[in-house]
């Protein structure tokens, strides 16, 4: 794909220009929101499938068996400069909390998911988001301006197969986030151990959310 500019661009303005329906997500929606304190050198950008998923069911096997293993990454990987593009196909979500806001070090408006939007999707893909530390100082960033309602909202609109919301919760509980937020969290069926990331070689269990945790965090 070429594209022609007339004077400077960043980035984030060139890929938002491959699919003006495409959002940032992950590591590059947190870099947006100033939820990491790092300069990720990779772009993430999502371009829903058009039907939607979810809703499945699972045993307790399917899920160690799943989480045990790696994860599924994308392969659609270009680079520009110094950046790593990394073009997803998440499910259809409806562009459920995306939003437009201003690039990076530009006054170009791009798509980029919200503060609750992208806390959930980086516990669903740490991969993508800077790894699991990251994720949870995310958490931490995002503790006085993140609306829990809204999360939880948008955790039985996206009606996930796996419980995720153990991990969100846990993950707001260790940032400190105030009793009546996770209790939020707590009113969504808490029924299977989970894990907190993919392919953990050494666990802690989190017995209150029922939660697999890397070793020491």
């Amino acid at each position: 794909m070429t594209r022609f500019c007339w004077g400077p661009f960043t980035a984030f303005e060139l890929v938002q220009s491959f699919n003006r329906a495409g959002y940032f997500s992950h590591y590059s929606a947190m870099q947006v929101h100033g939820l990491t304190e790092q300069s990720p050198k990779t772009i993430y950008f999502n371009v829903e499938q058009k039907l939607r998923g979810g809703g499945g069911t699972y045993t307790q096997t399917s899920i160690d068996r799943a989480f045990k293993g790696k994860c599924r990454v994308s392969t659609n990987v270009a680079t520009h400069g110094d950046f790593r593009i990394c073009l997803l196909n998440g499910g259809n979500t409806d562009q459920l909390g995306v939003v437009e806001t201003e690039a990076p070090d530009a006054s170009t408006a791009i798509r980029v998911t919200n503060v609750e939007r992208t806390l959930i999707d980086i516990v669903v893909r740490p991969i993508y988001s800077g790894g699991i530390y990251e994720v949870a100082k995310a958490f931490e960033l995002a503790k006085s301006r993140v609306s829990v309602n809204r999360v939880a909202a948008y955790l039985r609109t996206l009606n996930y197969t796996y419980p995720y919301h153990q991990s969100i919760g846990c993950l707001m509980e260790r940032a400190g986030y105030r009793a009546n937020q996770l209790d939020l969290l707590r009113q969504l069926p808490i029924e299977v151990d989970f894990y907190l990331d993919y392919g953990m070689k050494e666990t802690d269990y989190d017995s209150s959310w029922r939660l697999f945790v890397p070793k020491g965090f």
